[in-house]
């Protein structure tokens, strides 16, 4: 394998890590009503686990106020229990043929129980992201073992291996730091 293609599958494989904390974001909370927040949580549809949004339709109509409206009408109970199980600290409200979901306003403890959780996702991202590295530095020192690389050619992807990995890291890093933002404001 060259060393372009070590880069180019590292540089993929660390996008989709940043890709994957963004995604763990929008399931944070911020005090503001999104259909986004219900992504993560899953209900039993008979028999197996189906997220929200594929067994409702959720909309937003204020800003502090969810709809979900199931497409079976069965189906009210188990989301309405699959959510209040969920740690979004969200209370649904069954009216018959639809879920009410206000979101409250976060208290100061409960934002900075959020931004920890920020804060973990984000690491776990930077530690994916590390790892790709790491790898990819494997498979440079491997090439360079098998003569398909020359040790000139080995330095300098590595060092390129290491500008990708701190341009990802970086990524991570402002999106924390949009979510931070976003979770302390009142």
């Amino acid at each position: 394998m060259s060393a372009k293609e070590v880069l180019s599958t590292a540089e993929e494989k660390m996008k989709k890590s940043v890709e994957t904390v963004r995604h763990e974001f929008t399931g944070i909370r911020t005090g503001k009503a999104s259909a986004a927040l219900l992504d993560t949580v899953k209900v039993d549809y008979y028999g197996s686990m189906m997220p929200v949004n594929q067994v409702a339709s959720i909309s937003v109509p204020e800003p502090r106020l969810m709809v979900v409206q199931p497409w079976e009408k069965a189906m009210l109970q188990p989301i309405a229990r699959a959510i209040q199980a969920s740690d979004l600290g969200l209370n649904p409200q069954d009216d018959g043929s639809v879920l009410k979901i206000p979101v409250p306003t976060l208290n100061e403890e409960r934002r900075k129980d959020l931004v920890k959780l920020v804060k973990k996702f984000a690491e776990e991202g930077r530690v994916a992201i590390r790892n790709v590295r790491h790898h990819a530095n494997d498979e440079l020192k491997k090439a360079l073992k098998d003569k398909a690389i020359s040790e000139d050619d080995e330095k300098r992807a590595i060092a390129d291996c290491q500008k990708i990995t701190d341009k990802y890291v970086g990524q991570i890093d402002e999106l924390v730091t949009k979510k931070e933002a976003e979770v302390m404001e009142v």
